[in-house]
C-alpha cells in the first residue's frame, strides 16, 4: 500500500499538458500525437529511401521540443519506439547489416544542452529494431547557425564541410549500409551533407529516419 501511494505521488504529469500520465505522455495527448503520424505506404521525393514517423506540426512539434529545450529526455522512449514500427513496416527495414547513425552535435552545443537528441532516440529506435546503434560514427567539427533561419540555399552553403568520420568509423569501418538518424527532416541539408562525408569514405547508405518532416509526401498506393 505505501508502495503504491508513493508511486502515485511521484509519478510525473505529462510533460506536455501536466496532466497525469501513467507512461511519458497523458492519454489525451498521445491521442493527438496520433493525429501527427503519417499513414502507411508514404513517400517522399528525396535521394535516398527517406522514412518519417509524422508530420512536424501541433502535438508532435512540442513533444520534440520538449525533448530538445525541456530537457524531457523520457520522451526519446515513445517517439524513437514509434519511428521504429513505423521503419519495420517498410521494405527496406529487410536489409540485413545496417548500422544506425544518429546526426551528431558539435562539441560545444553538446556541452551547452548535455545530450544528443537524435542520440537518445537513435538509442531507443535500435532497442526496438535491434539495428546496431554506432553513435559515433559522426562527429560534428563545424559549429553552424541555426538553420530554421536560413533558406534552402544558405541550408546547403552552411553545411559544407559540417561533417566528419567518427571515432568509431575511424576505428572500424562498419559492415554492410548505414542508416542516418535525425530528429527532424525538412530541407534535407542536413542529411546531404552527413551523406556525403560517408559516401566520401566508401560507406553506403541506405536511408535516413526521421521523427518529423516538413516535407510534403506522396501516398503510394503499392
Amino acid at each position: 500500500m505505501i508502495k503504491t501511494l508513493l508511486n502515485l505521488f511521484l509519478k510525473p504529469n505529462c510533460p506536455l499538458c501536466n496532466r497525469p500520465a501513467h507512461t511519458e505522455l497523458c492519454d489525451y495527448c498521445e491521442r493527438q500525437l496520433l493525429r501527427c503520424r503519417f499513414p502507411q505506404n508514404v513517400k517522399f521525393a528525396t535521394e535516398v529511401p527517406l522514412c518519417v514517423w509524422g508530420q512536424y506540426k501541433d502535438v508532435l512539434k512540442r513533444a520534440i521540443a520538449a525533448l530538445k529545450y525541456d530537457h524531457h529526455t523520457e520522451l526519446a522512449k515513445p517517439l524513437g519506439y514509434g519511428l521504429a514500427e513505423t521503419w519495420l513496416s517498410t521494405p527496406q527495414s529487410q536489409i540485413s547489416s545496417l548500422t544506425v547513425v544518429p546526426i551528431p552535435l558539435h562539441a560545444a552545443k553538446l556541452k551547452q544542452r548535455g545530450f544528443n537528441q537524435a542520440e537518445l532516440l537513435a538509442k531507443s529506435f535500435c532497442e526496438l529494431t535491434g539495428l546496431s546503434l554506432s553513435a559515433q560514427g559522426l562527429e560534428r567539427i563545424k559549429e553552424t547557425e541555426a538553420l530554421h533561419q536560413l533558406s534552402a540555399e544558405q541550408r546547403l552553403k552552411e553545411m559544407q564541410n559540417v561533417f566528419n568520420l567518427g571515432q568509431d568509423f575511424r576505428r572500424r569501418r562498419p559492415q554492410g549500409s548505414v542508416l542516418i538518424l535525425d530528429d527532424i527532416y525538412t530541407t534535407g541539408a542536413t542529411v546531404k551533407a552527413a551523406i556525403s562525408q560517408l559516401q566520401q569514405a566508401g560507406i553506403p547508405v541506405a536511408g535516413v529516419v526521421a521523427i518529423a518532416t516538413t516535407q510534403k509526401s506522396v501516398i503510394s498506393n503499392q
